[in-house]
């Protein structure tokens, strides 16, 4: 007979001998798709934090077909895992999940269901079976044993429940929502987490959020975010996605980045599947979305919401069925920019804020809530020291955070008069989701690429080219400008950044413009625009004022000064 692989420490009858601490209680976290296991990775350490008497274990069951990643995340916060098949051996104290299809062994020790998202508001597929069900509900059986409780956030969860599942009656706690709680704690550090994510502020950040299944919004609309990049002016909008953990297990990241290739290219911040999607809907302007949490949180924080899908997964008369009927809908086939434009300036208080109240109950009081049934469970003293708060949310790694740069633009300038002077309205697009627009006397159309551009098709074909990296002195950035003229024939003018408010564009024939602006520069890209603008309008450069236009809400005044050639460099 084979010998059972032993049990590894700090867990099963032998642990004493080797431990260091000597916890009185463990806890065994059921760890079984990325969603469900980051749930509990979040809110767990607020809820143990400086207590050695419990030993907290987590054990793999490899038996979903999202369970990809689950292994790499437990690696990477450093956790202690054990084999889902050692289980019944180890003897927990109690069972935490936040997945509530797992075949937990035969014992009477409890286990505590966390929802993974809001509420019981979506119908899935049957692992054991070919019918649906709804989620977030454990199995009849591990009901009737009298040793499972679901956790709740709304007092209407529980009579949902009880209408749909009747074995659940004496079986739910009402706790809250940890994640929402952490979302509301954050929300005044909203300006850190757009620094970090590199939101500038003077651009909306217009995140786009999918559940996973044929009817979320990625599976309806995979090309949307690509669409919204190709009608949403750059310097005013930035896009970021947030995709569902469970489409990233069953598709994989090579699949997702292939799929959104073109929207990456323009410049879409793809958000990773953990913990950064929580910053990036705080520091939100408009979330557009589908029946899936995300959305819901958002709009729960008061952030306005457009629904550009809405499953018939979703389950009726729930907080997510309410989010349906109150939120304006984005029509994917129309054109997108006003769309966004009408709800991120509304003034009035967004249609569906009050989705919080159906779906959060006494918001602030999840994690004491939470720990104090944590530590019943488990038949131990709550720790002497204050109940938890939600904690704050850290700010996203700069690495994990930054969007994919844009490195080409079809750029749209039309010269005006103003007051006298020259006006220059500038619009950027995309180069890699967009189409040139049309010129006629006194609107003109360029594309203009980056030093960085690797696709040379775009770098020789562009009538602009800019370096985004400051010189560091004018000597530098001539320099720049030459070779660069030398290396693209086609191109017409190359510009750099010298300082905070100074640009130098070179001309084909030799000539430079140093350009002054009188507020922050908003990059070589707009200025250069500038120039070229008076250029094909045969307007003077030299010692003019123009009037630099950045969308709806950017005013700059530009000091022009012509230098006859490019000097001389040794």
């Amino acid at each position: 007979m084979t010998a059972r692989p032993p049990l590894r420490v700090p867990v099963g009858p032998d642990a004493r001998r080797w431990s260091t601490f000597r916890a009185e209680r463990t806890l065994v976290v059921a760890a079984r798709t990325v969603t469900s296991t980051v749930r509990v990775l979040e809110c767990l350490p607020a809820l143990v934090r400086d207590d050695s008497r419990v030993s907290v274990v987590f054990a793999y069951d490899p038996t979903s077909a999202f369970s990809d990643g689950v292994l790499d995340l437990l690696h990477d916060a450093g956790c202690r895992i054990m084999p889902w098949d050692q289980l019944g051996r180890a003897a927990p104290d109690l069972i935490l999940s936040a997945s509530e299809n797992i075949e937990v062994p035969d014992g009477d020790c409890p286990v505590l269901v966390l929802p993974h998202g809001v509420g019981f508001q979506k119908f899935v597929p049957d692992s054991r079976s070919s019918r649906v069900r709804l989620s977030g509900v454990v199995s009849d059986a591990l009901l009737e044993s009298g040793r499972a409780w679901l956790a709740v956030s709304h007092p209407d969860q529980e009579e949902q429940l009880l209408s749909t599942h009747p074995k659940t009656a004496g079986r739910t706690l009402l706790v809250g929502d940890p994640c929402f709680d952490e979302l509301l704690s954050s929300r005044p550090h909203r300006a850190t987490y757009r620094r970090a994510l590199g939101v500038a502020e003077d651009r909306r950040l217009v995140i786009v959020s999918s559940t996973w299944g044929p009817s979320s919004l990625i599976g309806q609309c995979p090309d949307l975010p690509a669409r919204l990049l190709a009608s949403l002016p750059y310097d005013e909008y930035q896009v970021g996605l947030i995709v569902h953990p469970n489409v990233w297990a069953a598709h994989g990241s090579w699949q997702i980045r292939t799929l959104l290739a073109s929207a990456l290219d323009a410049g879409l911040m793809l958000i990773p599947p953990v913990h950064s999607w929580r910053t990036a809907l705080v520091a939100a302007d408009l979330v557009i979305g589908d029946h899936g949490s995300v959305t819901l949180y958002g709009a729960s924080l008061g952030t306005p919401v457009l629904l550009a899908a809405f499953g018939e997964d979703s389950v009726p008369r729930t907080a997510a069925g309410a989010l349906a009927q109150l939120a304006p809908r984005l029509d994917p086939g129309t054109e997108l920019h006003q769309q966004v434009a009408d709800a991120v300036s509304t003034h009035e208080r967004p249609p569906c804020a009050s989705i919080a109240q159906q779906a959060f109950a006494e918001p602030g009081q999840a994690h004491a809530r939470l720990r104090a049934n944590l530590y019943r469970l488990m038949k131990l003293t709550e720790p002497v020291s204050a109940s938890p708060d939600a904690p704050v949310l850290s700010p996203p790694e700069p690495t994990h955070a930054a969007a994919t740069s844009c490195t080409s633009w079809r750029v749209t300038t039309t010269v005006s008069t103003d007051g006298g002077r020259s006006a220059v309205s500038v619009l950027r697009l995309p180069a890699a989701v967009s189409e040139p627009g049309a010129e006629d006397g006194s609107t003109f159309v360029h594309l203009a690429c980056d030093e960085e551009e690797e696709d040379r098709r775009l770098t020789e074909s562009a009538s602009v080219m800019l370096r985004h990296r400051a010189a560091t002195t004018d000597v530098c950035a001539l320099r720049w400008i030459a070779e660069t003229l030398d290396r693209l024939p086609g191109c017409r003018l190359a510009a750099v950044d010298t300082d905070a408010h100074t640009t130098l564009a070179g001309l084909r024939d030799g000539r430079v413009v140093t350009a002054t602006v009188t507020g922050p520069t908003p990059g070589p890209g707009p200025v250069a625009a500038v120039v070229y603008a008076l250029l094909r309008a045969s307007q003077p450069l030299s010692d003019a004022s123009v009037t630099l236009r950045i969308g709806s809400a950017r005013t700059e005044d530009v000091l022009l000064r012509l230098h006859p050639h490019l000097p001389a460099l040794s």
